[in-house]
């Protein structure tokens, strides 16, 4: 039977272009999560967006000097590009700004008002004296009062992790104008954590969740052993939702953005079913006890997956709450952390002109921030693509397609099997089990290197029974050779489609294949019921179910082969290192 799976996809802000970390940390694995899930036929629903809301916008808007609705424009545009370049396959990419997803974030305020979990409290909120307003969380830098990190936001730290409130760094300023920063009294809406634990533990103990990684099991564990308190849901800001309050106290104030962000994962699986044509579609997603909700982010965002949303739905009621939280570590450049104010970044934009998008993947799959952090280097990118898509899994399909296409034309009957061609048969089998298994348990970087040691064995198989020198001599023998070949590839398209889905097609047309194997995105216009056009990614990943080690057929044409992978020279990668 088949099982619904939400694959939520953490949201970017939308003032700036991808990086490279940005693919690595949650986009890739998300999509190598979902493709597998496709292939063995489960109902997948991968949702995710720009995020249009909070500081990290204002900001930029105030810097270029334009509207807030300009930055989203230009960014989102840009991160679509980006994700359908590197073959993302979401169900629905759209954003935050949008009258769908404002009609549900005021929703889930309202309920959870109504069910008495958000309340008003007064407290201290950062202001500048010199500007005379209040300033957002992220205008405010300090020293952390957990780590002493001497630039720890407003709103958290990113040195060691830890939240907090303005009032509790010592030291703090305004980052517009360096100005100390004073704090007066507000009134805003908090989510009662403290009134929903209870309920949030009982949850969070009613299974096991060893299948966590550590780095979300600990995070979470040490947010619950301090106690939970209130968390301020509002703020004093002109851009973002409003608040869906009566009192004129709060005309001028915003949800703030942490709250609507993560509604956002509601609002898009809603929106996804309404451009579909089957409104009420979501619901077997979001009122589902048996669906399974999958969330890929960040480490910084565990506490906001595994703690406040997981409160949120508990407090709104009726709605499926996650499932796992596989979060990554940071992914950095030549070893040292991304920094867009010191120049040492690598964008997503810049890779995807330059090389082919599988080669891209695999090495940000292979290297990919699992349980550590991580990092690109120029010199391992170049070694991967070289020694393994194309001397290894390339040279593969290469040598035996040719073969096959030069002395048969098409798949050739074999003869008896001997120990080695059922040997090498049986690995191809029992990996389907193997893989499988490792990306369930959401290990992409184990599954990836599980998949990849398959070519490796059938090449050393392919050169130890020379099929070049038996169609000569043993004609017989070679059609049995050559069949295995084929047969191996046949499994390792399936087996690696997650991973790398554009060469994974070609292959499956060179085997002489029809359809699709490999359904790429693809970028549609929305039209909001004001009348506004925007974009949004999505595509037709409705392909059968063929997780399964099939019998290639008997007789079907065998293309002539081509280079699946380009070989990278140091020079080139130099040039671009340069330029980018």
């Amino acid at each position: 039977m088949a099982d619904n799976i939400l694959v939520a996809v953490a949201w970017p802000y939308a003032n700036g272009p991808l990086h490279v970390g940005h693919v690595a940390g949650t986009l890739l694995p998300a999509d190598i999560f979902a493709r597998y899930h496709r292939l063995r036929g489960n109902r997948v629903l991968m949702v995710s967006g720009s995020d249009c809301h909070g500081t990290p916008i204002t900001l930029q808007a105030n810097r270029e000097g334009v509207a807030p609705e300009e930055v989203i424009r230009r960014y989102h545009a840009s991160f679509i590009e980006t994700i359908r370049s590197f073959g993302i396959s979401f169900d629905l990419f759209t954003q935050t700004y949008t009258p769908n997803h404002y009609t549900c974030t005021r929703a889930f305020f309202l309920k959870l008002l109504n069910n008495g979990y958000l309340r008003r409290e007064s407290a201290l909120a950062s202001y500048s004296e010199s500007l005379r307003r209040f300033l957002p969380d992220r205008f405010v830098e300090g020293i952390c009062p957990n780590c002493g990190y001497t630039k720890a936001r407003g709103d958290q730290c990113d040195n060691c992790g830890t939240l907090h409130d303005p009032s509790q760094l010592r030291h703090p300023h305004s980052t517009l104008d360096a100005a100390p920063v004073t704090f007066r009294q507000t009134e805003h809406f908090v989510l009662a954590l403290d009134k929903l634990e209870p309920k949030l533990r009982e949850w969070l103990n009613s299974r096991d969740r060893s299948y966590w990684r550590t780095n979300t099991f600990d995070f979470t564990s040490n947010w619950l052993r301090e106690g939970l308190h209130g968390r301020s849901i509002t703020r004093d800001l002109e851009w973002g939702v409003p608040v869906p309050a009566e009192s004129e106290d709060f005309k001028d104030k915003r949800i703030y953005v942490w709250f609507d962000a993560v509604i956002g994962y509601y609002s898009a699986a809603i929106e996804w079913a309404e451009r579909i044509g089957a409104p009420e579609r979501w619901r077997d997603w979001w009122q589902n006890p048996g669906a399974r909700h999958y969330y890929f982010i960040g480490k910084d965002n565990i506490p906001f997956h595994t703690i406040i949303w997981p409160a949120m739905l508990i407090g709104y009621g009726g709605l499926t709450l996650p499932h796992d939280v596989p979060a990554n570590e940071f992914y950095n450049l030549e070893g040292e952390k991304m920094s867009t104010s010191r120049g040492w970044a690598l964008w997503a934009q810049d890779l995807q002109d330059r090389f082919r998008p599988d080669a891209l993947r695999y090495y940000l799959a292979a290297s990919a921030p699992e349980g550590r952090d991580t990092s690109w280097y120029w010199s391992e990118f170049i070694r991967r693509n070289n020694d393994e898509l194309v001397a290894t899994w390339g040279n593969l399909v290469h040598r035996v397609i040719n073969l096959a296409h030069q002395h048969f034309g098409s798949v050739p009957q074999p003869g008896d099997f001997s120990e080695a061609d059922r040997t090498i048969l049986e690995a191809g089998v029992a990996a389907f089990s193997r893989v499988g298994g490792l990306l369930e348990s959401v290990q992409i970087k184990a599954a990836l290197q599980e998949a990849f040691g398959l070519p490796r064995r059938t090449n050393q198989y392919i050169s130890e029974q020379e099929p070049w020198k038996l169609v000569k001599s043993n004609p017989l023998r070679a059609r049995t050779v050559i069949y295995t070949g084929l047969q191996m590839i046949d499994h390792l398209k399936t087996l690696l489609c997650p991973f790398l889905p554009f060469s994974s097609q070609r292959v499956h047309e060179l085997l002489g294949y029809a359809g699709t194997v490999a359904p790429l995105p693809v970028v549609e216009e929305a039209n909001d019921p004001e009348g506004c056009t925007r974009t949004v990614l999505t595509g037709n990943y409705g392909e059968p179910s063929c997780w399964t080690p099939g019998a290639i057929p008997v007789g079907q044409t065998i293309r002539a082969p081509e280079l699946l992978f380009e070989k990278l020279e140091f020079e080139k990668t130099d040039e671009a290192t340069q330029t980018i």
